[in-house]
């Protein structure tokens, strides 16, 4: 099964008054998102053929990726914007993803424990408590870290997200996403294939994580401070971000930047889209940014190129990179429409199916007991049904007793008094 193909992030929108509706055509971009990714990720149970023949075509599970990503970019700003207070939004978005998160960090511990057909990397257990750290920060995957559950990957891209976007907050650069993704997407086209993979973690395996760990428990106090203190929390928290985003990437940097890029259009879109940016430069600046990210994923790495450098994505990768963005912006022109409740649900329960279908998908394959391409066809079909069945049953279950009991805890703790 493949280990880094796969993300959801949780990108729901924030809804502070019950009068607030939510927006459908998001949820179904999320929906049908997420159905890709476990499609993605059950390939080598019950499909081994599409994974042999379309795989090389088209990257299933990076189509995923970059609509949770322009969704999460189009969405996350404008909640920090929305609240008016960095407090409010940590608050916020520890409750929507730690609740869960944790959950399937001791779902992944059990299993692997039982012995159940899930298998943690080995490399954990040579730092346990390095590892844990860095988890905790889900800035792991820039600090050399394997994942517990190989979806996790995505949550450190997420964050080095929220740094960002906060630290523009704090500096009052809020409406500069358009400028800020063209700049993203014309390094990673120009820069991206010579940024080394994991600098700093291949040196300093234990020190990456303690001095990251520290910087970013420091940069996030500072923000809360007088308006100095804020300015230094802002260079902290930026720096922090990019050094890992730049030098320590375990995906690389062309892909690393794509990411930050793409979801720094979603937000200039939806600036766009609320006239907070001006039409023309703006369209201009957001248009680029897809050209630029499918040219640096097409670019061949240089010849000098030694080990540490990664290759080029490939074709496969730029074409679901483009596949993400006609999804996106057909569903933003289709906003106004009611969309299929299967899908809006699915978007809604998203975060909790990302993060616990590996799972269910690890156990069916136990279950099954035999190489899925020796399987029968009906037999597959008939795991494909308890497959899904088991996935969409754990989210449900996952949504309503951890995140919304979640979620309305955090709400309680961001309520104005009164």
């Amino acid at each position: 099964m493949p280990a880094n193909t796969l993300t959801p992030p949780d990108t729901r929108i924030d809804a502070p008054a019950a009068s607030r509706p939510r927006m459908g055509w998001l949820d179904a971009l999320r929906g049908i998102a997420a159905l890709v990714v476990v499609f993605e990720h059950s390939l080598d149970v019950l499909l081994p053929e599409v994974r042999a023949t379309a795989s090389p075509w088209f990257d299933f599970g990076r189509y995923g990726v970059f609509v949770f990503f322009l969704v999460s970019g189009y969405v996350v700003p404008f909640s920090l914007e929305r609240r008016g207070s960095v407090r409010a939004f940590w608050v916020g978005r520890f409750f929507r993803l730690y609740p869960a998160w944790a959950v399937s960090v001791a779902l992944a511990l059990a299993l692997a424990v039982a012995g159940f057909g899930y298998g943690l990397p080995a490399a954990l257990g040579d730092r346990p408590w390095t590892a844990a750290l860095a988890h905790l920060t889900m800035l792991q995957d820039l600090l050399g870290v394997p994942n517990v559950v190989n979806v996790f990957w995505t949550l450190s891209y997420e964050m080095i997200f929220y740094l960002l976007v906060t630290a523009m907050f704090v500096a009052g650069v809020k409406r500069a996403s358009a400028r800020v993704a063209l700049g993203f997407g014309g390094a990673a086209a120009l820069l991206g294939v010579v940024l080394p993979s994991q600098l700093l973690a291949a040196r300093w395996p234990d020190g990456t994580t303690l001095v990251a760990a520290a910087v970013l428990a420091a940069g996030l106090a500072a923000l809360f401070g007088g308006r100095t203190v804020r300015r230094i929390g802002v260079a902290v928290v930026a720096t922090l971000a990019l050094t890992l985003l730049v030098l320590n990437s375990r995906i690389g940097g062309v892909e690393s930047l794509c990411i930050i890029a793409t979801m720094f259009a979603g937000t200039a879109v939806r600036g766009l889209q609320d006239g907070r940016l001006r039409a023309w430069p703006a369209t201009v600046m957001i248009a680029v940014v897809p050209v630029l990210t499918l040219l640096a994923g097409l670019r061949p790495p240089p010849t000098w190129s030694q080990h540490g450098y990664p290759e080029s994505l490939g074709l496969d990768w730029s074409l679901a990179v483009a596949a993400a963005w006609l999804t996106f912006l057909a569903g933003l022109a289709l906003r106004h429409r009611t969309m299929p409740r299967a899908l809006v649900w699915s978007g809604l329960v998203s975060y909790s199916l990302y993060l616990l279908h590996p799972l269910v998908i690890q156990a069916v394959w136990t279950a099954a007991g035999r190489d899925p391409g020796s399987l029968p066809v009906p037999e597959r079909l008939g795991w494909g049904v308890v497959l899904v069945a088991g996935v969409l049953g754990a989210a449900a279950l996952a949504y309503r007793y951890v995140e919304k009991p979640a979620q309305r805890m955090g709400k309680r703790l961001t309520r104005p008094p009164g």
